[in-house]
């Protein structure tokens, strides 16, 4: 079984553009399947969840300026 830790550090220990590639996978696949079940919690929970951490960064990022 695939932990937490496993996967962040593969996470860690891809190049910048694969990561990009990842977060770009993962979107589509949560809006697939938001798009076949618009109820589903765990889509919802994902997009709220990014949305959340996308204002957080945007923030610090003009904190840091």
């Amino acid at each position: 079984m695939t932990t937490a830790n496993d996967v962040w550090q593969k996470l860690g220990d891809l190049a910048e553009e694969d990561a990009v590639h990842v977060l770009t996978r993962l979107f589509a696949m949560y809006e697939e399947q938001q798009r076949r079940s618009p109820d589903d919690e765990a889509a919802a929970l994902f997009f709220r969840n990014l949305g959340t951490t996308i204002s957080q960064a945007s923030e610090c990022n003009l904190n840091r300026r």
